[in-house]
């Protein structure tokens, strides 16, 4: 049986993902049959105060990988946010589910209590067992970052749904 720290999270983690690389496809299809500037996409946000698509996503794939990696007890992956375009964010997620691959449920046995570091040596240092950080923290983000991209695109009229957004389960 899998540790629940990995059932409730890496498993949950590359569902979200895969869905959401299956609605940039789409949006890259409708923009292309539309006629519309890949670009305008990209940089849509809901509020101007907001990250644009581009960098939602660029945000829920580091929160997967840091979940992931911090969890499992491994460096946390660095990764370049410098996509632009929507054939690049594919490549972003794809190297992404790839790492979550590559978790080992093994890796997350009893890590419910170990401490996960945030910030460390910064005003904003945070310490919080595993639980702690997968519950309160981590997917919370995460599903902030997935559900703000869902919603940039519904708003801007990508024909997704509910079913879209959920993916595969």
């Amino acid at each position: 049986m899998n540790s629940p720290m990995y059932t409730y999270s890496v498993p949950v983690l590359k569902q979200m993902l895969t869905a959401l690389q299956a609605i940039l496809v789409k949006t890259g299809e409708h923009a292309a049959a539309k006629g519309i500037e890949p670009d305008a996409l990209l940089q849509a946000r809901l509020s101007p105060d907001m990250f644009p698509l581009i960098k939602q996503v660029q945000v829920a794939a580091d929160f997967s990988r840091g979940i992931t990696a911090r969890l499992a007890g491994v460096e946390v992956p660095t990764v370049e946010s410098n996509q632009t375009t929507f054939a690049e964010l594919d490549a972003l997620l794809t190297q992404t589910l790839a790492f979550l691959d590559s978790a080992n449920p093994a890796q997350f046995e009893s890590k419910e209590h170990s401490e996960i570091l945030l910030r460390p040596g910064t005003p904003k240092e945070r310490k919080l067992s595993g639980e702690a950080y997968l519950a309160s923290y981590g997917l919370p983000q995460f599903f902030f970052h997935v559900t703000t991209a869902y919603a940039i695109l519904r708003h801007n009229g990508i024909a997704i749904g509910k079913r879209d957004y959920m993916g595969a389960y």
